[in-house]
């Protein structure tokens, strides 16, 4: 085992449109795809697709829905193991003028308690803060055995504040700095005094506040990428975390800046694409993105 991702499965049908229709009409969609969805699922792909496949506890549902995702990690060389679910999840996604639209469905109440594995080998677990139960349980193993762990915070959930004691790497979300009344210099203290060793707020095209391995707080911009060249920014966080949880594998020796010079490239290839699975970036694609784009001259 490379690594372990725990979070949930959704297919998401992401589809271009000018508008949703409403009552009795109908539209057509210029362009539409249909891939693998969830966030630490989502990164999962991504550390996958980079060359180090990783182990995915997830919900899985015993339909044709469940069957298709199944057949979408085994294309990648992903271990999947189910915490079986009665329905799977869908998310409908409308991309539009750099934000996206969501409709979610999900079923994330769970027929089995939390499946023991075997860590043997494992570099880093990285979460999303669904399952709940299973995030506490191998977040607490991972850090006792010193294996690297890792938190996509896209929102407050029931755990957070308890979860993030055992996190070496938060990346969080400005929504959780709404949701938790915080500015994100606020939250990069909050992320501190948890102990996280590595801290974050992602903001988008402004870029990355974060702090390093010594306490030192900076701001990472992001890649000018035009706004012409933008399709998709549904998944590109996900792709973001994906690409550093591989990189800090990889490259064990390298500073985290490295690590998230390397995943900010691999979120910018990500944004220029329709879906999860044609925005996944190989390590060729990111080097390509390096050499394209200056970052943006105006930081967060």
């Amino acid at each position: 085992m490379h690594a372990l991702f725990v979070g949930q499965t959704y297919i998401d049908v992401t589809f271009l449109a000018d508008e949703l229709p409403t009552g009795d009409e109908k539209t057509v969609a210029r362009d539409y795809a249909i891939s693998f969805g969830g966030n630490a699922v989502t990164a999962a792909f991504a550390c996958a697709k980079l060359g180090l496949p990783p182990d995915l506890l997830t919900s899985v549902a015993d339909d044709w829905l469940g069957r298709m995702f199944i057949d979408m990690a085994a294309k990648y060389g992903i271990s999947v193991h189910h915490r079986k679910v009665h329905e799977s999840s869908l998310s409908f996604i409308m991309p539009r003028g750099g934000k996206r639209a969501i409709v979610r469905c999900r079923d994330d109440h769970y027929l089995h308690p939390v499946p023991p594995l075997n860590l043997q080998g494992c570099k880093a677990l990285h979460l999303d803060g669904h399952q709940a139960d299973a995030a506490m349980h191998y977040a607490k193993i991972c850090r006792e055995s010193g294996i690297l762990t890792s938190l996509d915070g896209g929102g407050l959930r029931s755990n957070t504040h308890e979860l993030l004691e055992f996190i070496d790497v938060a990346i969080v979300a400005e929504r959780l700095c709404e949701q938790m009344d915080l500015t994100p210099a606020a939250m990069l203290g909050y992320l501190k005094s948890r102990g996280c060793k590595i801290g974050g707020v992602t903001l988008g095209e402004r870029g990355l506040v974060w702090y390093d391995e010594t306490g030192q707080e900076s701001v990472l911009p992001a890649l000018n990428v035009p706004g012409e060249a933008v399709v998709d920014t549904n998944g590109a966080g996900d792709i973001f975390h994906g690409a550093y949880v591989y990189s800090a594998m990889a490259r064990p020796n390298l500073p985290w800046r490295e690590h998230f010079i390397f995943a900010r490239a691999a979120s910018a290839h990500a944004i220029q694409h329709l879906g999860n699975e044609a925005s996944l970036p190989s390590v060729e694609d990111i080097a390509q993105v390096q050499e394209r784009y200056a970052e943006r001259k105006l930081a967060a």
